[in-house]
Parts: structure tokens; C-alpha cells; sequence
């Protein structure tokens, strides 16, 4: 059996990447990785706060490997916290050189992570790739994923949807424009129950706020 590393986002193409590779019999994830802007102490892309992530990963039952990156940092920062955390990862697990990533559609972003990890002597997986995204939302929800938007890019879909469950009434109110995952950076998921849980995650919504006057986040906390 091989083990892998999966590339954790806190979002559902991750969520429902774990799911998927549990149920081959081929393959082990031993552990996730997570890349954190640390002047804000949350994921990166996604905001997600930190213990909101330390929670998933406890919920999903495996240790997190955390890339630190700063706020703005370039291509060569971002590279070097990549490399380092491959580099505990491989410490841990020392026979790990594969990294699975929950990419759906986009080419170019893949050959991008399959280049980055092969400069450092990893491949990559990427079991959701060329899933036809909309019957992968259905599936996901019938499956019992439960996620909510954390980001939306208002140039691509109306605030409002800041912070809405990822429901078969989102997918329908979703305009005919945006992908139903969300491949074309429409919005972000912050998942929060699920067959890759073994409890769920309580979070209550916050405040939205609109940052770079483009990106309306919704802060979820931890309940309690």
C-alpha cells in the first residue's frame, strides 16, 4: 500500500479527495499539509482561522504538516516553505514522495503542482481530476459533504453568497456562468461535516468583510 500526503485546504475538493482515496484499497493518507499566512494565522486563499483547520484535521483523524507562508510573499518564499514541509513530511514518513492534491479541472494549475513537486523529488496525485464538476457537486452533497462558502469573488458571483451552505439550493441559484465547484476561483468552501470526519466541526458564521476590494470572506468560529 502506498502511502501519500493530500494537500488540505480546509474545502470541500480536499474533504471529498480524503474520502475518495478511503475507499481504495491501494493507497493510505498518512498525514495533510497546509500551506498558512501566518500574519493572519489562517489558510491561505481560503481564511480559514488556524484552529478551525487544527479541528478538521483532528476530525479527519490525521496529523497536519503546516507551510508557513508571509503575507505577499513571492514565488521563491512560497517554494522554499513547500520544500521545508515536504522535507518534515519525509522525516516522518520516510518512504512519502507522492502528494495528493483535489484539482478538478484546470490543466495548467495542475502541470504547475506536478513541476513544484518534482523539483523536489515527489510526484502527485489527482483523483478528482477530469470529474465533470457538476454531477461532482450533487455527488459530494448526496454523499453527505456539508460545507460552507468562505470566500466569494464578487467579480464572479454576488456577495450575498458569502457564507451559504453548499446545498443542492445554492447549486441551482448559482449563475448559468459559474462552475459548480467553483474551479474558476468563483468561491472557497470551509467544510464542516462529512464521511471523512469522524465528528463534525462547529462553526458558526461571523462577520463578511470584502478584502482588496474583491474577495468577500465570512469568518467562521468555532462554536462554543
Amino acid at each position: 500500500m502506498k502511502d501519500l500526503l493530500l494537500a488540505w485546504s480546509g474545502g470541500k475538493d480536499a474533504a471529498w479527495t480524503l474520502h475518495t482515496l478511503r475507499q481504495r484499497d491501494d493507497v493510505r493518507v498518512v498525514g495533510l499539509l497546509t500551506t498558512v499566512t501566518v500574519d493572519y494565522d489562517r489558510i491561505a486563499m481560503h481564511g480559514i482561522r488556524r484552529d478551525v483547520l487544527h479541528t478538521q484535521a483532528r476530525a479527519a483523524g490525521l496529523p497536519l504538516i503546516e507551510s508557513p507562508i508571509r503575507t505577499g510573499c513571492d514565488n521563491a518564499a512560497y517554494e522554499d516553505a513547500f520544500s521545508d514541509a515536504l522535507q518534515r513530511a519525509r522525516a516522518r514518513w520516510p518512504e512519502l514522495d507522492t502528494v495528493a492534491f483535489g484539482d478538478l479541472q484546470l490543466a495548467d494549475v495542475r502541470a504547475w503542482r506536478e513541476a513544484l513537486c518534482d523539483r523536489h523529488g515527489w510526484s502527485i496525485e489527482t483523483p478528482l481530476f477530469g470529474r465533470d464538476t457538476a454531477a461532482l457537486a450533487r455527488g459530494m452533497i448526496a454523499g453527505g459533504l456539508q460545507t460552507r462558502l468562505c470566500c466569494v469573488d464578487t467579480t464572479q458571483l454576488d456577495a450575498r453568497f458569502a457564507g451559504q451552505a453548499f446545498d443542492h439550493e445554492l447549486l441551482d441559484a448559482l449563475p448559468a456562468a459559474c462552475d459548480p465547484c467553483g474551479e474558476n476561483g468563483e468561491f472557497h468552501t470551509l467544510v464542516h461535516a462529512g464521511p471523512m470526519f469522524e465528528q463534525p466541526v462547529n462553526v458558526v458564521p461571523g462577520e463578511t468583510v470584502l478584502r482588496d476590494g474583491r474577495f468577500a470572506f465570512t469568518d467562521f468560529k468555532l462554536a462554543g
